[in-house]
């Protein structure tokens, strides 16, 4: 069963390549490893041990591989679900204070190969 959050206006996924954006929202999903956050398209969405309470570490390779999941500009924080300030001015979401992120090497909806990337990358879970 999939429970959808729509969070302020909409969220913006900013992909990999930066030239399109589409709407979206998060949702919950059962997955082979249990229950997780996906985004609108559901896809898994990921937390980075080296960020802190809201405050994201990954830039430059870093977010080219794991882009941050963007907030549309008139999005409003939510519950659990809120928007920091990237450098360069970017929102993005977070979950519980902890910025949430795509990886690119996901292709399809429900794949979750970015879990345990490093020792460092998880699915983010409610």
């Amino acid at each position: 069963m999939t429970s959808k959050f729509f969070l302020g206006a909409a969220i913006a996924l900013t992909l990999a390549t930066g030239a399109a954006s589409a709407e979206t929202a998060i949702a919950t999903a059962e997955s082979t490893s249990g229950q997780i956050f996906v985004d609108g398209d559901g896809m898994s969405l990921y937390t980075f041990d080296k960020d802190a309470p809201a405050v994201s570490n990954c830039y430059g390779d870093c977010a080219v591989k794991w882009p941050p999941l963007e907030a549309a500009g008139g999005s409003e924080p939510q519950g659990e679900f809120g928007i920091i300030m990237r450098t360069g001015g970017d929102k993005q979401w977070t979950y519980k204070g902890m910025p949430l992120y795509l990886w690119v090497q996901d292709q399809a909806a429900g794949d979750v190969t970015g879990d345990g990337v490093k020792g460092v990358w998880h699915l983010a879970r409610p």
